[in-house]
């Protein structure tokens, strides 16, 4: 357990563990012995316990959504601390706390590396709502997220529709293309091609986050040069820059669970999943987003009752969820008055 304090908005985060100690049945019919949930919160449980922020991490990020969302999280701020308790929990499957690969195998006394079982979006929800019991919660007044994390927030707001008041996702969608599952086989092929994989993986996901204008605006170089390129090296920077941070069996995870999603799987159909879904929803696209591109978002609003649907306009792709929070704010604050 530990406490962080950040100054630019006063507030403090909590970081613990919850020990599960029975027996978890995974989607795929393997199960884990038990579990490791690692979480970070800001801010206080009201007395209702009700005042929840439940916040889905994306593929390769962590529970201290402070670090990896700048200027969400803090007093006056949309996430605000004085009047919110905040939540985020580590995914099922990655390498930051959580039970994953990293993880020892009870069975064999070495980590489970690559015999990690194959996990689903379902599963990673149902971790969360293990730790919702735990930490006793009664309602969730938003529960958002973008990319993988915002695939958690639509199985959840399915599953468990009469928890959540409020639901936001973005840049996502209600099942993986087979456009998002071509470039995760892509990453895995350089993963399990042998030394590089990792950084070799994602140069391969930088594509797929940004964009063509992007690339060409930033990145190219003067007329004159022959070799290292600004676009190479930029590729190789952001490669080596995911190997200091992450694991590589996570990586595979974690883009296999990203796969598996579809809401309409033993639900007759996905719009049939998503009417079931009560929460008063928010659904932004990104214009430029070539992974998760808008029509994505609109079919998920078409097919959510009372869904409102919001576009942005950013140069930055698919990361524009993580880099328009500006713009984030300002939708959540005039169409969920948060």
């Amino acid at each position: 357990m530990a406490l962080s304090f950040i100054k630019e908005r006063a507030f403090f985060m909590h970081s613990a563990k919850y020990i599960y100690q029975q027996k978890f049945d995974l989607e795929c019919g393997r199960s884990l012995p038990g579990l490791t949930i690692a979480y970070s919160s800001y801010g206080k449980l009201n007395e209702n316990r009700d005042n929840v922020i439940y916040v889905c991490h994306a593929l390769t990020a962590n529970s201290e959504v402070a670090e990896w969302w700048p200027h969400m999280v803090g007093e006056g701020l949309v996430f605000d601390t004085n009047r919110y308790f905040i939540v985020c929990a580590n995914v099922l499957g990655s390498c930051y706390g959580t039970t994953g690969p990293g993880s020892i195998n009870p069975e064999t006394n070495e980590p489970y590396s690559h015999n990690f079982p194959l996990i689903t979006i379902r599963d990673i929800v149902r971790t969360h709502q293990l730790l919702v019991q735990h930490l006793a919660i009664k309602g969730i007044q938003l529960i958002c997220g973008g990319s993988l994390g915002g695939q958690q927030v639509i199985e959840w707001s399915v599953m468990q529709p009469d928890l959540i008041n409020n639901a936001f996702f973005i840049a996502t969608n209600a099942r993986h293309s087979a456009w998002g599952i071509a470039f995760n086989e892509a990453q895995r092929m350089a993963l399990m091609a042998g030394e590089g994989g990792l950084e070799a993986a994602r140069a391969i996901a930088m594509l797929s986050y940004r964009n063509y204008n992007m690339y060409d605006n930033t990145q190219t170089d003067d007329v004159e040069k022959l070799e290292d390129f600004r676009a190479a090296t930029y590729q190789r920077y952001q490669g080596q820059k995911l190997k200091n941070r992450f694991d590589a069996d996570s990586y595979l995870t974690l883009s296999k669970a990203m796969d598996t999603h579809h809401v309409g799987r033993g639900r007759n159909s996905v719009q049939e999943a998503l009417a079931k879904i009560k929460a008063k929803t928010l659904v932004v696209g990104i214009s430029s987003d070539i992974l998760f591109p808008v029509s994505e978002q609109k079919f998920l609003a078409d097919n959510i009752s009372g869904a409102v649907y919001r576009e942005i306009d950013s140069p930055y792709g698919h990361d524009g969820f993580l880099i328009e929070t500006g713009q984030i704010t300002e939708l959540l604050r005039k169409e969920l008055s948060i």
